[in-house]
């Protein structure tokens, strides 16, 4: 038995050319903070007149530098730099980086680069995540950079309103530090895979573990495995690495991108897929489970439930094993 062939060339460059023409019509500026306006008092004065006009023009003022700053992630080609676990730069202790450059790549996504030692490489493993803690709040953040930088890392951050870290690292001024370790129970499955077919599955920024492992698969002299990623987002603006993701596709004719979005207005210049990862896509482009296949699935808490249960319970559940698809074919990030 065999494996359902990819879509055609065909279809496939359709697919990309939607998103690049979706990609020139929706580029926008982020929309972060605001002015702070004193409440005017009940009769109008002219000093009150004064501080509406010029907290206006403040605000006309900042965004063009937001939208000049607003540019999506060009990553290059992909990178092989896949080590071992146990040679990471970073250990269980906290180690305060700082922060080295800040730019926006879509209106809530943010790439972050954090300062090493100089001739200092981070030495992640592949696949793993660090952990970043500031003002007490702590999450784990995948680098979408590769070992083969020298002297920094960087992080690919979606911004949430809120007290939370991702609102904390989008406002952090340039030179403050934020703590950063790596535990083992961060390492994941390791390059090599040992599938002849992957699949990843992501949802929002589940996108960058994807990442991280691309650079691996598609970086690597000699590795054939054939990948296919179904990435999941709200809307087009909300969607990360799109054109990171095209760019490799049009240049490793083993990988297959699929975009979907969930929550696309209407009458938008949105030419691709609609709606959430079901059976339906799954099928049309995920080896089947008879094949040598390996699913990873990384994204919001209720991905996981619908496609293979709980992100911590090691059984499967879901759509995954519904489609006939067995744990041990199944990697949870």
């Amino acid at each position: 038995m065999h494996m359902r062939r990819a879509p055609s060339n065909e279809r496939l460059d359709a697919s990309r050319g939607a998103t690049r023409r979706a990609v020139a019509a929706r580029t926008t500026a982020p929309k972060r903070g605001g002015v702070l306006v004193r409440l005017l008092p009940d009769k109008p004065t002219a000093a009150a007149g004064l501080a509406l006009l010029a907290a206006a023009c403040l605000l006309l003022l900042r965004m063009p530098a937001r939208r000049a700053q607003l540019r999506p992630r060009a990553p290059g080609p992909p990178t092989a730099g896949a080590l071992p676990p146990g040679e990471c730069a970073l250990d269980a202790s906290w180690r305060p980086l700082p922060l080295a450059a800040r730019r926006y790549v879509s209106r809530d996504a943010v790439l972050l680069r954090f300062g090493l030692d100089a001739g200092e490489s981070l030495r992640l493993p592949t696949c793993a995540c660090l952990l970043a803690r500031a003002g007490g709040v702590v999450r784990p953040y995948t680098p979408v950079s590769t070992n083969a930088l020298v002297g920094s890392f960087e992080l690919l951050v979606k911004v949430y309103a809120g007290a939370g870290l991702s609102a904390r690292l989008a406002e952090l001024p340039i030179g403050d530090t934020v703590d950063f370790s790596h535990v083992p129970k961060n390492v994941k499955v390791q390059f090599p895979f040992g599938a002849a077919h992957l699949a990843m599955i992501a949802g929002g920024s589940g996108v960058t573990p994807m990442l991280q492992a691309l650079h691996a698969v598609l970086g690597s002299p000699g590795d054939e495995t054939a990948v296919t990623v179904l990435a999941s987002h709200k809307t087009r603006e909300d969607a990360l690495a799109v054109e990171a993701l095209d760019a490799w596709a049009d240049a490793h004719p083993r990988l297959t991108v699929v975009t979907t979005l969930t929550r696309e207005p209407a009458g938008s210049a949105w030419a691709g897929r609609r709606g959430r990862v079901d059976a339906r896509l799954v099928s049309e482009y995920v080896a089947p489970p008879h094949a040598d296949v390996k699913v990873f699935v990384c994204g919001p808490p209720g991905m996981y439930e619908a496609l293979a249960g709980p992100r911590d319970d090691p059984a499967l559940a879901g759509l995954l094993r519904d489609l006939g698809y067995a744990a041990d074919q199944v990697v949870k990030f």
